[in-house]
C-alpha cells in the first residue's frame, strides 16, 4: 500500500464506522447514567470495540470458517439487532432503549458492538485482509478508530448543549436513520444470496 492508499482506506474505515451517526445513539444509551461515569463508560465500549476490530482482522476469516458462518449470515443478523434498537429509539419504553439494566449502564452491546464495531466494518476487515497487507490495514483501522474515538468522546459534553428536549429529537430522528440502515443492510445480504 501507499501512503494515499493508507489514507484511502483509513477514511474507508472512518466512514463505515460512522462515528458522526453514532453520536445521537451514545447521547441517547447514556442519558440515564450519572454524568461523571459517561466519560469512563465511552472509553470503555471504544476500548472493547478496537479488541473486536483487531480480533476480525487477525482471525475473522478463521473464525468464520470454524463456526460455518457466512458474511450474508453477520449482516442480516447485524440487520436484525439494529431494526429492533432503532424501533425502541423511535417508541421508547418506560424501561429505557435496553431494557432493564440493574446498573443502567451498557456493555459491549450496542455501543462497542454494533454501533462501533458493527457487521460492515467486520465484513471489509476480513475481506481486505484476504488481499492486503494485515499490518498495514492495522495502522489504517487504529487511525480511523482514534478519530472515531476522539469524535465520541465529546459527545458526552454535548448532553449539555442539547438538552433533554433537543435529544429527544435527535433520537428519534436516528432511530428512523437506523431502520433504513438496517433494512438496506438485510437487503444487501439477500442481493448478495440470490445473486
Amino acid at each position: 500500500m501507499s501512503v494515499s492508499d493508507i489514507i484511502s482506506t483509513t477514511l474507508i474505515f472512518f466512514l463505515i464506522m460512522d462515528p458522526l451517526g453514532n453520536v445521537p445513539l451514545f447521547l441517547s444509551v447514556l442519558k440515564h447514567v450519572e454524568r461523571e461515569r459517561r466519560f469512563k463508560i465511552t472509553l470503555r465500549e471504544l476500548l472493547i470495540a478496537y479488541v473486536a476490530l483487531l480480533i476480525y482482522l487477525f482471525f475473522g476469516p478463521v473464525l468464520l470458517d470454524l463456526l460455518g458462518l457466512s458474511q450474508e449470515a453477520i449482516s442480516i443478523s447485524g440487520g436484525i439487532i439494529l431494526f429492533i434498537i432503532a424501533i425502541r429509539m423511535i417508541f421508547p419504553s418506560p424501561h429505557g432503549l435496553f431494557g432493564y439494566s440493574p446498573s443502567g449502564e451498557p456493555l459491549i452491546v450496542p455501543l462497542a458492538i454494533p454501533a462501533v464495531a458493527g457487521p460492515s466494518i467486520m465484513a471489509v476487515l476480513m475481506l481486505m485482509a484476504k488481499t492486503e497487507s494485515r499490518l498495514e490495514l492495522f495502522l489504517c483501522i487504529t487511525a480511523a478508530w482514534l478519530i472515531s474515538s476522539a469524535l465520541l468522546l465529546a459527545a458526552t459534553p454535548l448532553d449539555r448543549l442539547l438538552g433533554e428536549k433537543g435529544l429527544l429529537a435527535i433520537e428519534r430522528l436516528m432511530g428512523m436513520l437506523l431502520v433504513m440502515m438496517a433494512v438496506q443492510m438485510m437487503l444487501n445480504a439477500w442481493q448478495a444470496l440470490t445473486s
